[in-house]
């Protein structure tokens, strides 16, 4: 049985648990072979493990996404092995603290702008010209429904992801005469650790397990998928898209 991602390289940030440890599983899955980055050598080690259970192949790199000079470095050594980029999977993100703006701490907003903003634009910055390099590039980038619903509280998390959106159209649109396509998606209310934390109160049996939402975002990696600069919405029905 052929698998739809055999023989193509895919880069996942945030790879070690919740979503971004489904979605390197479902890369693997289908043949990909998952540079999984993440700051817990340990949930790197074991998603390894699963993975090799699966018949796929991995390579760990242990490193925070704010390292932004290790991003460079990271790019400089998958061109030095692969000379290409087929998947980049922007999922590393934090959710900060719920209070009012004018409450927000200037250290934690500069956080949550370095991980859900700038660490994706060096990203970008990095990995455009190994993308450029694969015969159909694919890019995605985890948001959220907070980047439009702007709820009170939320919001260096919302901007944060309302920022990432407008970023990440704006390549698409720089890429639209290439073979790379560039998307969000936004998973919705999933079964995850930080969900758990903005919302305590919420049973978690309730929601979407992340290897669920992981299938439909694996989707927008295939060469196949060929739409550009949109935001795709996880539906249990099916992805589809909502900008």
């Amino acid at each position: 049985m052929t698998r739809r991602l055999e023989g193509r390289v895919a880069l996942v940030t945030g790879a070690s648990r919740g979503l971004g440890r489904s979605l390197a599983l479902e890369l693997a899955k289908e043949g990909a072979h998952v540079i999984a980055t993440a700051r817990t050598e340990g949930g790197l080690t074991e998603l390894d493990d699963d993975i090799k259970k699966l018949g796929g192949t991995a390579t760990l790199v242990p490193v925070d996404i704010k390292d932004f000079p290790a991003i460079d470095r990271l790019g400089a050594a998958i061109f030095e092995r692969w000379k290409k980029l087929d998947i980049l999977v922007g999922n590393a993100g934090v959710l900060g603290k719920l209070t009012p703006v004018s409450h927000v701490d200037p250290k934690l907003w500069d956080d949550v702008m370095a991980v859900n903003v700038t660490a994706n634009y060096r990203l970008i910055r990095s990995m455009d010209p190994l993308l450029r390099q694969s015969d159909a590039g694919r890019a995605v980038f985890m948001t959220s429904g907070l980047a439009h619903k702007c709820w009170a509280y939320w919001g260096p998390y919302s901007i944060s992801k309302a920022a990432l959106e407008a970023m990440v159209k704006t390549y698409a649109a720089e890429m639209a005469t290439t073979s790379v396509r560039a998307n969000c998606f936004s998973p919705g209310a999933t079964r995850t650790n930080m969900r758990a934390s903005a919302m305590p109160g919420e049973d978690p049996m309730t929601l979407p397990h992340p290897d669920e939402v992981a299938a439909q975002a694996a989707a927008m990696c295939e060469p196949s998928f060929d739409d550009n600069g949109g935001v795709w919405k996880y539906d249990p029905k099916g992805l589809f898209k909502q900008f």
